[in-house]
């Protein structure tokens, strides 16, 4: 009960700091040229006390503490030590005072990392960042308390959602809001930057090491997400188009794109507004994500909270602070006539700006199919779900002409270039098709599609395999990711195209047969753990003339009383062997489930190798 009261308080007297934050950066706006370090203590002293109240949260958990409302909804005395203290943010209260303490600690790094910066520059973006956190402070204590007391005190929790019990999205909820929040710092230096016309390279070079961490901490989110999806669920994919995974994939695109025009920006003093508009979009999508989450508007299996009350509250903060930037855009934003500096057809910026618009596309597709339909529920009572068809049809063809232009925009120069002796462009896409007709020439199936899409991904593939040694290594960031995402459209494609599945029922001691597999049910073997007893199914799979041995579970735990299912897989670079087993009600009968899922390693590969690009970018002096 003690860690749940200084929880509380420390969150109130957090709350207050914001005065004097305020009031110190208002009297420095003018007076000094130095900033006002009490500005710096201040936030420093916000920053201990939000971190105060997360860890008298995380006692909590770990301490059992029953009398604190979020602790019995969402714990038990059984669980084990890392899933208590996981269970700290696997709930809306808990995640949100997760996000309220990186908001702080964002800036307050913001604060000691942007110290050759004009300070009116950096005491404004402080001020706009304030307004995000006392958002936040007012929506926990209001409405979203971690720290409610409940009498009398229950001797047992409720416990938490088995599913959210494992390693992967235990650190998933926190990588995903460095992400998600380093989008607000963002947010706020270019509110900042443009009330006071300091859109420049100057300001380029700083925010775009905020941009790149930001982007790097939601690929690894999203990553991590997708990779308990794909084992913990039971369905065998890595990317189901659910809503909650495009609620993360949209700030992904917007990010995306943001950077190469922040690389432009910084290198030819051009798109501003492209930066100004994708900065506060970036932000508005992460702060959509957490209103369609919380709200209980979603359709989701990933939703942990169903209260139309929360969700209209953070609507609200979002439309002010939409309004605010809007009115900045339109009021203060004016483009400089010495910026519009012409380039070429044929050039670097004119690539990254057609890159930008298909990225835009694809951007509005998943938003189109995340949110027309809640609008048609709203209008016409209508329930529908928009699945993986919808978004296929619509990306796939632009897709190719994305990955060809992909390939050639790190081939040009800037303002003007040429594309004489560059007719190894003309050859490695030639062979790209030409080995693309030979992979599907036995598919009988969408032949010219998957033609032109394997081409198109396998001639992003050589190019940035020949850049590596073509320029001795240079901007060997942007060449490790789109070579890690020329590897990540390769691996989708195949494994699309040459995943096997097998679904039957058996019970133990039989074995099911057809031209490819043999699948053999040899044993069933019950034990207890900690806080489930488990139920070990033995198969040996045949293919092929090969014997692998998998052993699936059927979990049930005790508290909740919630039946799972876990996953064995059995991984080579290669390809997976995937099996799930599931009760049939009232029989002796297991649903037995199959499937060998080609190059699921290099999917994960490639997105780590997207983000290690990232993160050389951080330490790159190079420039692009």
């Amino acid at each position: 009960m003690i860690y749940s009261e200084i929880g509380y308080y420390s969150l109130v007297i957090g709350l207050t700091i914001s005065l004097p934050i305020f009031f110190f950066s208002i009297k420095n706006f003018r007076d000094n040229k130095i900033l006002d370090y009490k500005i710096i203590n201040f936030s420093f002293i916000q920053l201990l006390l939000v971190l105060t109240s997360f860890l008298g949260l995380v006692l909590s958990f770990i301490y059992s503490d029953f009398s604190n409302e979020t602790v019995f909804n969402n714990s038990h005395t059984t669980k084990p030590l890392f899933y208590k203290i996981s269970g700290t943010w696997g709930n809306h209260e808990g995640s949100l005072l997760l996000w309220l303490l990186v908001l702080n600690l964002f800036i307050f790094f913001f604060l000691i990392t942007s110290k050759n910066l004009w300070k009116n520059y950096r005491i404004l973006t402080v001020l706009f960042h304030q307004l995000i956190i006392i958002g936040f402070f007012i929506f926990l204590l209001d409405s979203s308390n971690p720290f409610n007391y409940i009498f009398p005190v229950p001797k047992e929790g409720l416990g938490l959602n088995p599913i959210l019990q494992d390693p992967a999205l235990a650190i998933h909820p926190p990588v995903l809001y460095l992400g998600y929040v380093g989008s607000s710092i963002i947010f706020s230096s270019v509110l900042a930057a443009t009330s006071l016309n300091y859109v420049s390279k100057i300001w380029a070079l700083h925010i775009k090491k905020w941009v790149l961490i930001s982007w790097v901490f939601l690929t690894l989110g999203i990553l991590l997400g997708s990779i308990w999806a794909y084992y913990e669920l039971g369905w065998g994919g890595f990317w189901f188009w659910d809503p909650v995974e495009n609620i993360s994939l949209m700030p992904w695109l917007a990010l995306t794109t943001l950077f190469h025009c922040i690389l432009v920006l910084e290198k030819r003093s051009t798109l501003t507004s492209w930066v100004i508009i994708l900065s506060i979009t970036t932000f508005t999508l992460s702060m959509c994500g957490t209103f369609l989450v919380r709200s209980g508007i979603l359709n989701s299996v990933h939703t942990f909270a169903n209260d139309p009350e929360r969700g209209l509250f953070i609507l609200t903060f979002l439309f002010i602070l939409i309004f605010i930037s809007l009115f900045v855009f339109f009021v203060f934003h004016k483009t400089d006539k010495k910026s519009l500096i012409s380039f070429s057809l044929v050039s670097k910026e004119t690539s990254i700006l057609i890159n930008n618009w298909f990225m835009m596309y694809f951007l509005s597709v998943v938003l189109i199919g995340t949110i027309y339909p809640i609008f048609l529920d709203v209008i016409s009572s209508e329930k529908i779900s928009v699945g993986p068809p919808f978004y296929h049809k619509l990306m796939i063809p632009f897709l190719v002409p994305f990955l060809i232009f992909m390939a050639i925009g790190p081939q040009l120069r800037w303002i003007k270039s040429r594309l004489r002796g560059k007719i190894y462009l003309i050859t490695l896409f030639i062979i790209s098709i030409s080995a693309s007709f030979f992979v599907v020439k036995n598919l009988s199936y969408n032949f010219l599609i998957n033609t032109v899409l394997i081409g198109s991904a396998l001639y992003l593939f050589f190019v940035t395999i020949r850049d590596f040694f073509s320029k001795e290594f240079k901007n060997i960031s942007q060449n490790l990711s789109h070579f890690g995402f020329s590897l990540l459209i390769l691996s989708i494609l195949f494994n699309n195209l040459f995943s096997n599945e097998i679904i039957t029922n058996l019970k133990v001691g039989e074995r099911f047969n057809n031209e490819k597999f043999q699948i053999v049910f040899k044993n069933l073997e019950k034990s207890e753990e900690k806080n489930y007893v488990t139920f070990k199914g033995y198969f040996t799979i045949l293919e092929s003339g090969k014997e692998d041995n998998l052993v699936p579970e059927l979990r049930v735990y005790n508290q909740p009383n919630i039946v799972t299912s876990e996953a064995d897989i059995k991984t080579s670079l290669l390809n997976d062997k995937f099996i799930t087993m599931n009760t049939v009600q009232n029989e002796e009968y297991f649903n037995i489930r199959y499937q060998v899922k080609p190059l699921m390693i290099w999917i994960w590969i490639s997105v780590l190798l997207i983000s290690f690009g990232g993160i050389l970018s951080l330490f790159n002096r190079n420039r692009v």
